[in-house]
């Protein structure tokens, strides 16, 4: 029998010629990762441990992006407890205020992942690197303690679900939409312990930003990981990353078998979707945006490790030149990186933005999590680029979140209402 990408890079890392789903296995590591938040825990556990030094001080990745710059002295001796362990284990990959990004978006950008990898991070989202074709997925703080000191973690293989890609998108469609509309189909438990495979002739119109979009929501399908097949796209971005001379391994490519099994083939034609919007209070409660009846907001968030890629930025500011967000509107945006920063400012998509109304801040997750920067009052509704719209996920209980692509943001702030991106361009 046949192996799946995911099956192979486990089996792989495990020294095994072959692993099937349900398999309990303990795993070598190519890297783990926290933040400012997951971090703290992690040391906590690996104190206790009573240990000198972590398993490879290249091999372990440091971001404080949670609660950064620091919003109060609680975030404030977070973030020094971070840098402290950082200086004191000799860690390579910390990433300080001005030189960080939000985790997600750095990691890759900065060659600390690569195709046919196993990592791991404290934080639920780490799924994200699957868009290189590596195995990555979320961890406790406990497992990543100990990961930290062995360089190894244990894992039940997934099984797989297939999703096909087919054709290309229409105009204003990207990840964001294509993930939303999946996970409105099968449900935040549709994929629940899988890995998502993402194939089909549908991949190659794909920008690496939309695959990492779609691969960052597969946790939010339930599921273990989303991956991607690695293609000559794949491949330019990641030797384009590797010039960081963070990595300087020889990356593997792993492939799918024709006769892999797989739990379930779903189809989607991706000239069929159009822009999604996600409701209230669950990331599988979407809608064609065309559908929505006009529904006014007070804020819009553009950014995340979701969608403050520059691809995004580029949409949003497609959108917004020449126009202005509506009077009782907040619109807030979130370069995901420095770097993506630095180069939106080149672009002039920074002055396009400002001269609209918005306002651009700092890399950070700030608002997304209800951290700061953009927190909601009481009967506030927000659209957002974020990837939850969990009740009081950002802010007060009582306020409301709408999941969406920065097309669709950026067109209901200049609406001031939910707007499909035709609708004001």
């Amino acid at each position: 029998m046949g192996m799946t990408m995911t099956e192979k890079i486990l089996a792989f890392h495990t020294g095994l010629d072959n692993v099937t789903p349900g398999q309990l296995i303990e795993a070598r590591l190519d890297m783990t990762l926290a933040n400012d938040i997951t971090a703290p825990i992690a040391i906590q556990e690996f104190r206790k441990l009573g240990l000198k030094a972590v398993w490879d001080e290249s091999r372990v990745t440091l971001v404080p992006d949670h609660f950064t710059p620091n919003k109060d002295i609680k975030s404030a001796e977070q973030a020094k407890y971070l840098r402290d362990f950082a200086r004191e284990m000799r860690i390579c990959n910390y990433f300080e205020v001005g030189k960080m990004g939000i985790e997600h978006a750095l990691v890759p950008e900065q060659g600390l992942v690569l195709p046919g990898d196993l990592m791991i991070g404290a934080d639920s989202h780490t799924c994200t690197y699957g868009a290189l074709g590596a195995f990555s997925t979320g961890v406790g703080s406990t497992d990543l303690a100990c990961a930290m000191a062995t360089g190894k973690s244990w894992f039940k293989v997934p099984g797989s679900l297939k999703i096909v890609l087919k054709n290309r998108c229409r105009k204003w469609v990207s990840g964001k939409d294509i993930i939303l509309k999946i996970i409105g189909e099968i449900g935040v438990d549709g994929a629940r312990y899988m890995a998502m495979e993402f194939t089909g002739d549908g991949i190659a119109s794909l920008s690496m930003d939309s695959r990492f979009t779609i691969a960052n929501m597969a946790i939010e399908a339930g599921a273990k990981n989303g991956i991607f097949p690695v293609d000559t796209l794949t491949e330019s971005y990641v030797q384009e990353s590797m010039k960081s001379g963070r990595r300087n391994d020889r990356y593997r490519i792993f492939t799918s078998d024709p006769d892999a099994k797989y739990e379930k083939t779903i189809e989607y034609d991706l000239e069929s979707i159009e822009p999604q919007v996600a409701f209230p209070h669950l990331p599988e409660n979407t809608k064609n945006v065309s559908e929505v009846n006009e529904i006014k907001i007070d804020q819009v968030v553009i950014g995340s490790c979701t969608n403050g890629r520059l691809e995004d930025l580029r949409t949003a500011a497609a959108v917004l030149k020449g126009k202005s967000v509506a009077s009782h509107v907040r619109c807030l945006i979130f370069p995901a990186t420095q770097k993506i920063y630095l180069e939106a400012l080149r672009e002039g998509l920074v002055e396009t933005f400002v001269e609209a109304g918005a306002v651009v801040s700092t890399p950070t997750c700030g608002p997304c999590l209800g951290g700061h920067l953009g927190i909601l009052a009481r009967g506030e509704k927000a659209v957002s680029t974020t990837n939850r719209n969990f009740v009081g996920r950002m802010g007060h209980k009582e306020s409301e979140v709408y999941l969406a692509s920065p097309a669709v943001a950026a067109a209901s702030a200049v609406a001031g209402v939910i707007s499909p991106p035709d609708a004001v361009v």
